[in-house]
């Protein structure tokens, strides 16, 4: 199915639903009808954009913002999302992915349309195989958390032929990022589908819960670490949350002891583990069961298999590659996720990254393992494990806490030991504990990796 009818499919699927409510923005509703009708002006504003052009758009998501994004695939230029929340951090961006235009927007009634002009005009070769085919590409960045961000280039055309299947639409907050996969997911399942996006304005617990409240949400998809700090500032008590039928959760592994009690408070919700990589799109997933952290992964045009403990899919809606960093795919067509798993049946346990894995004398160590144990004493709000070097084992295990705990902070770190030494092996068990107030959630809504000492 070519790019025209991928998009044709939906902007059609718009005049069907016509008066129904696509989206509440700034609290006023929008119909499909009014969202065409803003696609169909940026269609005239934008009309001297070249086919395989290179478009930044800087934004959040807005009316504007998603009439913008379905104009540009309508063209076929290569959409290169950006958070405009973290303007510092997309300079970088801008310089690899070697836009021709960047479209911010700052507010509904201020946006910007830049052309940009680089000292060198030779684009990525990833870029030609996008334009030779005549489709809409999508570019999307990694983190940067560990080193300069990478840019995944993809087809969007193919990305967006799995939204050509009717689903469910539950009314839904939109809370995972614009410049991400799992945001954009999210916002093309429920417009595909007739179901109604509830757009933020930011991000905190209690304005979540106000809206959810408020417009009788019915899907959160989130992070364990918002559903942390979700729990620590019980602004679940403060509001009604009685619409909710599922939280999904996923972009990092999931606390054992979170993941219980987020089932004691909320009984009657679904959680579901959800696994998606920019590289690949968001996989089709299901949970053992609401206590459970093995979850079933795959779907139509996904395979996976287990090689010495990473976890290798392969999907036909793989990105083509980086433009500034080597192939991660196999010479079979795999790539390899850099996820440790366990495997029962068809079932798999994510344990973290094979990079964030402590090596203490040839012991393998994962911090969620320890941070598990840890966050089983009631006093830890949250906890980071990672490790240091060691001229005798290489590594060892170091633990940084945030609690607001006020006994004595020698008589709380021992304490914390002694639990360890019940649930852990020795080698496991934190050598250096570091205590805090401050919290280690990112601007990513993820627990902060990266930023140890």
């Amino acid at each position: 199915m070519n790019s025209l009818n991928n998009i044709n499919y939906f902007l059609n699927n718009f005049k069907i639903y016509n008066d129904q409510t696509a989206l509440i923005w700034h609290e006023i509703s929008y119909s499909y009808s009014q969202l065409l009708n803003r696609i169909n002006y940026w269609r005239k504003t934008l009309q001297d954009f070249p086919q395989g052009a290179i478009v930044g758009l800087e934004s959040d998501f807005s009316l504007e913002t998603i009439a913008i994004l379905f104009t540009l695939i309508e063209k076929n230029v290569i959409v290169v999302p950006l958070d405009i929340n973290h303007s510092n951090k997309n300079l970088k961006k801008i310089e690899i992915a070697q836009l021709d235009y960047l479209i911010k927007v700052i507010s509904e009634d201020e946006i910007n349309i830049n052309k940009i002009t680089f000292s060198t005009q030779i684009k990525n070769n990833l870029y030609k195989v996008i334009q030779e085919k005549g489709v809409p590409g999508l570019v999307l960045f990694t983190s940067g958390s560990s080193g300069e961000p990478k840019g995944a280039v993809h087809n969007f055309s193919k990305l967006l032929t799995k939204f050509h299947e009717k689903r469910n639409a539950l009314l839904t907050i939109n809370f995972l990022l614009f410049d991400h996969w799992g945001g954009l997911n999210t916002l093309f399942h429920i417009l595909s589908n007739g179901g109604t996006v509830v757009v933020l304005e930011n991000r905190t617990p209690d304005y979540i819960c106000k809206l959810i409240e408020k417009y009788k949400v019915e899907l959160l998809p989130t992070s364990p670490t918002f559903l942390n700090m979700l729990v620590l500032s019980r602004a679940y008590e403060r509001y009604s949350l009685k619409s909710l039928k599922i939280i999904s959760y996923g972009a990092e592994p999931m606390p054992e002891n979170l993941l219980k009690y987020l089932n004691e408070i909320f009984p009657s919700i679904k959680l579901l583990q959800t696994y998606g990589l920019i590289e690949l799109g968001v996989m089709r997933s299901k949970s053992q069961d609401n206590g459970s952290l093995w979850v079933k992964l795959g779907g139509e045009g996904y395979q996976t298999r287990v090689v010495d403990g990473i976890l290798h899919i392969k999907s036909d809606s793989a990105m083509l590659g980086y433009l500034n960093a080597i192939s991660p795919f196999t010479s079979d067509g795999w790539f390899v996720t850099g996820d440790s798993v366990e495997v029962n049946g068809e079932y798999f346990k994510i344990l973290g990254r094979k990079s964030e894995m402590i090596n203490v004398g040839g012991e393998k160590v994962f911090p969620q393992e320890v941070e598990n144990i840890i966050l089983e004493i009631p006093e830890v709000l949250d906890v980071i494990v990672y490790g240091e070097d060691n001229r005798l084992s290489g590594k060892i295990v170091c633990a940084k806490i945030s609690t607001n705990n006020l006994e004595s902070k020698v008589e709380f770190i021992k304490r914390i030991k002694t639990h360890c030494r019940l649930k852990l092996e020795s080698f496991k068990i934190p050598i250096r504990i570091e205590l805090t107030q401050n919290t280690f959630e990112n601007e990513r809504f993820k627990k902060t990796r990266r930023d140890e000492p």
